[in-house]
């Protein structure tokens, strides 16, 4: 009869560390998941922000007495500064045609002459969309001769940065929050599942191992967790951006590979780090605790 308590005793032993084991390997993938959500949905943020200021269009108003030479040379000056993407050249008369269709009525009847000058519509980087980046752009165009005037929205620049910035501020104080919630857990999640094995460090120190001969397997096994943990989150989030692009199919979320494979190589990374630290400082309070005191814990 004492024979199968021993077996059954250790059986519910074994069964408590994998358990224990399980759900802290879960917790892991968990957290790596909500960051990874929001380190994607930050990511998606900017690059909605970055398509947003490359769709602003910037208007250089032409001289109406510059000649020819004049506008293309100022046409080539355009297309030679790197902060410009695409350059466009309207001429009065189309600039005319895309005023009439705006506003459903013909103006120049109505005015006898068309007012419009010719014009270049620049689309720029999304690094040198910003309000100062423009306003050096603006300065430097309008110095040229034959440029009447540079015209864009500066309101719809203002309003995109703020936009953003407010979205992402809350994005990192909820990820802020979550983090550090989280850590606490997991910690706590950790030592309990070494917790389970008290005894057989405290027997492993009683026949003279070395700290790290104890550490070793436990770390070990802490990365093996952390990898575990890490291809958990993989699944999770690649689920959720599966159905982002499915129930949202004309937003456009992060859909580069390089930005995508820093997300998931950061989680994996992440996983490891966070069950190697807990595990260290959770194996190292047992170490230096007194055999006298571990039955008391």
């Amino acid at each position: 009869i004492k024979f199968w308590t021993t077996v059954n005793s250790n059986k519910r032993i074994k069964r408590k560390v994998r358990n224990a084991y399980a759900i802290s390997t879960v917790s892991i993938a968990l957290v790596l998941f909500l960051l990874g959500a929001v380190g994607y949905l930050i990511l998606g943020a900017l690059n909605a922000s970055d398509r947003l200021k490359e769709s602003v269009s910037v208007y250089v108003m032409l001289d109406q007495k510059a000649a020819p030479d004049t506008v293309a040379m100022i046409g080539k000056q355009l297309q030679a500064l790197d902060s410009i993407k695409e350059v466009r050249f309207i001429s009065k008369d189309q600039a005319a045609r895309e005023f009439q269709e705006y506003l459903g009525t013909d103006f120049v009847d109505f005015l006898q002459e068309n007012p419009l000058p010719d014009s270049y519509e620049l689309k720029l980087d999304a690094a040198a969309s910003d309000r100062q980046s423009l306003a050096r752009l603006e300065k430097q165009i309008s110095a040229w001769v034959g440029v009447e005037e540079v015209v864009y929205q500066k309101n719809v620049i203002d309003q995109i940065s703020t936009n953003v910035n407010k979205f992402n501020l809350v994005l990192l104080m909820f990820g802020g929050a979550l983090l550090v919630i989280s850590l606490v857990l997991l910690n706590n999640t950790i030592r309990v599942s070494i917790f389970s094995k008290r005894y057989v460090i405290n027997t492993m120190k009683l026949v003279g191992a070395t700290r790290w001969f104890i550490m070793r397997p436990f770390l070990g096994s802490s990365i093996l967790q952390g990898i575990y943990s890490g291809l958990i989150s993989w699944v999770m989030l690649a689920g959720l951006i599966a159905g982002l692009h499915e129930g949202l199919p004309d937003v456009r979320f992060v859909s580069e590979q390089m930005q995508l494979a820093i997300i998931f190589g950061a989680m994996m990374v992440g996983g490891i780090l966070i069950s190697l630290i807990f595990t260290t400082f959770a194996v190292r309070k047992f170490l230096k605790m007194k055999s006298s005191k571990i039955y008391l814990y």
